[in-house]
């Protein structure tokens, strides 16, 4: 068995992190994860054009009597649901699409511009159950994700998670999945440090095992989905991790790969350790004291929205343009 498959076989689900649809069915992915970083990257190659042309001919339509600005944010929002129309074309189950990073801290506009994109995905005949919609881990995204999970019965991914503080105000919101960054993690302590880490000892991983382990001790539905990879050694140290998202380069490491793959976390295990109790809900200042006493963690979240919006702004840059011409 490839590296891959057994991955799969220790209880993993895998998600195949990318924008580019037509390298995703390779690897048989169960769900799959997009953000403004990847449909940037895909919308510039010469096959994704068509999609963009659509994206921009449906605001110019429906539209018309609006500014450009309205115009560009519109032709974004329908881009985002024609790449993830696409994806659900090929793997079984759902695909994440983001709310714009520039929302992170405004839990009213992150909420409508939610319901704004599953109404895209309807229009296009894809029900609510298979779109994941991507939220920061900000206060106001955790409190966003709890009205869109308990008032309209919408999935939620919170992303851009840098620790178990984030991890424990997400699962008493309710929401349906979160993404720990493990590879910025690990960026931010060598940077620190400037030492190298042996997978071992990854820093990243140190913090999905510890979310993990709190989710399954106190019994959290809450998926788990290790993210942002930087080499497979990270990823096979987190066999067992209810998901894991994980990018082409690094699936088709492990698709070639025969490598055994343990099964390093397990739920059940969990429940004898020894792991102190917290909680956050309806307690804004001490999530956001705790939060804030984790210097990698705010200047990776802050890096982090700043990062997705800025990628955000080329690609509406780029359908401006095109919204112009």
């Amino acid at each position: 068995m490839s590296s891959l498959d057994q991955l799969k076989a220790t209880g993993t689900v895998v998600v195949c992190d990318s924008g580019d649809f037509a390298t995703i069915g390779k690897y048989k992915p169960q769900d799959a994860t997009t953000n403004p970083s990847l449909i940037l990257a895909a919308s510039k190659k010469a096959e994704y054009a068509k999609l963009i042309d659509e994206a921009v001919a449906y605001a110019k339509k429906e539209y018309s009597s609006g500014s450009v600005d309205d115009q560009v944010d519109a032709a974004l929002d329908r881009l985002l649901v024609e790449f993830g129309q696409e994806i659900l074309k090929i793997i079984p189950g759902k695909v994440s699409t983001e709310v714009d990073a520039r929302f992170s801290f405004d839990t009213k506009a992150s909420v409508e511009k939610a319901l704004h994109i599953i109404e895209l995905y309807k229009k296009q005949g894809i029900s609510k159950d298979r779109v994941l919609i991507k939220i920061a881990a900000t206060w106001e995204g955790i409190k966003a994700a709890e009205i869109l999970q308990r008032d309209h019965a919408i999935n939620c991914n919170l992303t851009l998670m840098f620790s178990t503080v984030q991890a424990v105000a997400a699962a008493e919101a309710g929401a349906f999945l979160i993404s720990p960054f493990v590879g910025r993690i690990l960026d931010w302590y060598k940077a620190s440090t400037k030492k190298e880490y042996k997978k071992e000892e990854d820093p990243g991983v140190a913090s999905v095992q510890s979310i993990f382990n709190y989710y399954k001790k106190y019994g959290y539905s809450t998926i788990v989905m290790g993210a942002s990879f930087r080499n497979i050694g990270e990823i096979t140290e987190l066999a067992g991790c209810d998901y894991l998202t994980i990018s082409p380069n690094l699936l088709e490491e492990l698709l070639n790969s025969n490598d055994v793959v343990p099964k390093k976390l397990d739920a059940a295990a969990a429940s004898s350790l020894d792991i102190e109790k917290k909680t956050y809900i309806n307690d804004e200042p001490l999530f956001r004291f705790d939060f804030n006493e984790e210097q990698m963690a705010v200047e990776k979240l802050r890096e982090g929205i700043s990062k997705f919006a800025a990628d955000a702004d080329t690609l509406k840059d780029i359908l401006k343009k095109k919204v112009q011409a």
